[in-house]
């Protein structure tokens, strides 16, 4: 097999219209497209006029200009190595707009194009072909020549479509424009047709000289076999418009499910990954290249206070705290480690109590918080109060979150930052006690749901009416904030007869804005879950 790696991508295109065997090219929109051809093992791309103005949301009649689609050709060049054929439907213009464009498209290392013989501003192939006026011969042979002339790589390809059989006229007229455009110097020839059998294609093939490569977009026939296109002296087959026709489809069907259903329960498994959208982005390189060229800053690690049993979960938890409860195949506290691994905090300590020699979790520190049951959450946070220095985030051990949400919450700058969700009335089970929030300013769409602030108020007093969002039990400290913390938490509980008394996080919050210490909140929308009786199991 030829390494491709080290032809250029004209070269690499010139050889598929070339091959002696039948190859393919898939189309592409956009640059995750491109990159799913080429994971399929697809050796070229084509650039499709329908399905880019498609994605752009305006019909395939030149509605996007030609610049828009050199914008998102750039896109899709960066995303693969495979050489790319563009669909640049009439050239977008006479003769100068096409040379013009083939400059364009070879600074951007696009692989060819493929111009067709309809006036511009052009229409759809299948919409009222019959009634669409071809390109005078002569003026289109001068459009290839012009193109050809203008390249500066020799491999550069350029394809002549003939549209004649889509506007209606007969096998002759289709032969002395493809022999026309030959001999202008076009690359190969795209016959296209419309017709639901492959015989206007046949019947060309049975006339054609060979003189150059013949293409074909089988989008009507489709039911036509491979076979009778390899037998028929084909050079390429293009698969013009599917990756878009599929996501239009799966689109529609989950966007009417989760309209009608009000709840992701039943498309999560359904639609790919949060995980695997970053890996088609290569988010893992970004990481590797911060490593490398960004300066490094001092690591957090995470404090998981999970030692409470989970008394509304009733007998589910009789024999294992709630932490260790299942959430969709895994525990919540399995589930919070694997968070803080991908966001490479890898110092993770868990304050354990109740049932504490049932949890076994790979990777993590255990405390034991013996006073657990009277102390509240903050004793066990004191429990810890060794394990405050440097940045550290903080998590009840009963919340599940996205990746982003702690990402978010990592990149603000201020010592003490509350993760608060503003989308927090959606859904909300009107029984369930909060910890309602108030900021110095609500949320803005005009800056986005992440904007840092400081903290007004906090508390299940705050009037619901009021309040900006809710803090969902996950909270990021420098630092000097782990200090202010640290000496809290000493100062308080320097009077062991604390340790008896049902201290919450909300009242050290309280207790640090009392000393004019700044606690800040990060807003944020939705991706998490606060699992606070056996229905939010269920949900999984």
């Amino acid at each position: 097999m030829i390494n491709t790696s080290m032809i250029r991508q004209t070269t690499q295109l010139k050889h598929l219209l070339q091959s002696k065997e039948l190859t393919f090219l898939m189309e592409a929109h956009n640059g995750i497209s491109a990159k799913i051809v080429e994971e399929a093992g697809f050796q070229g791309i084509w650039g499709s006029g329908l399905t880019i103005s498609a994605s752009l949301g305006v019909r395939d009649n030149n509605e996007a200009s030609w610049t828009q689609v050199l914008e998102v050709l750039e896109f899709i060049s960066d995303a693969t190595s495979l050489p790319i054929l563009l669909d640049g439907d009439t050239g977008y213009g006479n003769f100068n707009n096409a040379r013009r464009l083939i400059h364009k498209l070879e600074q951007r290392g696009i692989a060819g194009v493929c111009i067709e013989d309809k006036v511009f501003p052009k229409t759809n192939s299948f919409i009222g072909g019959e009634q669409q006026p071809l390109a005078d011969i002569n003026e289109f042979s001068g459009k290839i020549k012009a193109c050809k002339d203008s390249q500066t790589d020799p491999d550069f390809q350029v394809v002549a479509r003939v549209e004649a059989f889509i506007a209606g006229w007969g096998l002759d007229e289709v032969l002395r424009r493809a022999h026309a455009y030959q001999e202008a110097g076009a690359d190969a020839v795209l016959i296209h047709s419309k017709i639901t059998t492959a015989d206007q294609i046949t019947r060309f093939m049975k006339a054609w000289d060979q003189s150059c490569p013949v293409v074909i977009v089988p989008t009507k026939y489709y039911q036509t076999s491979t076979a009778t296109f390899q037998d028929l002296g084909i050079s390429t087959v293009i698969w013009a418009n599917h990756l878009l026709r599929t996501a239009v489809t799966a689109m529609q069907e989950t966007a009417k499910q989760i309209y009608g259903k009000k709840s992701l329960v039943g498309v999560e498994r359904q639609v790919a990954s949060v995980d695997e959208i970053f890996r088609l982005q290569q988010t893992d390189e970004l990481k590797e290249a911060e490593k490398a060229y960004l300066p490094i800053s001092e690591s957090a690690k995470a404090i998981i206070l999970a030692a409470s049993r989970g008394s509304k979960f009733g007998q589910l938890t009789k024999d294992m705290p709630k932490t260790m409860l299942k959430y969709d195949g895994q525990s919540l506290l399995e589930r919070q480690v694997e968070i803080f691994r991908r966001c490479r905090i890898k110092d993770i300590h868990v304050v354990l109590g109740y049932k504490a020699d049932t949890v076994e979790v790979d990777g993590i520190n255990r405390i034991i918080n013996k006073p657990w049951e009277k102390g509240g959450i903050a004793s066990s946070l004191y429990a810890a109060v060794d394990k405050l220095n440097g940045p550290v985030i903080i998590s009840f051990g009963d919340i599940l979150f996205e990746e982003q949400v702690l990402n978010d919450l990592l990149d603000t700058t201020e010592d003490i930052v509350l993760a608060v969700d503003v989308s927090w009335t959606n859904g909300r089970k009107p029984e369930r006690e909060i910890d309602a929030v108030l900021g110095t300013m609500p949320p803005s769409e005009r800056y986005g749901a992440s904007r840092c602030i400081p903290l007004d108020r906090i508390g299940t007093d705050v009037d619901h009416n009021q309040a900006h969002g809710e803090w969902i039990g996950l909270m990021k400290v420098s630092s000097r904030g782990t200090r202010q913390i640290r000496d809290f938490l000493e100062s308080y509980y320097a009077d062991r007869t604390r340790q008896k008394i049902n201290t919450t996080m909300v009242d050290v919050i309280k207790a640090l804005k009392e000393r004019e210490i700044p606690v800040h909140v990060n807003y944020f929308r939705g991706h998490w879950l606060d699992v606070d009786g056996p229905e939010d199991l269920a949900a999984s």
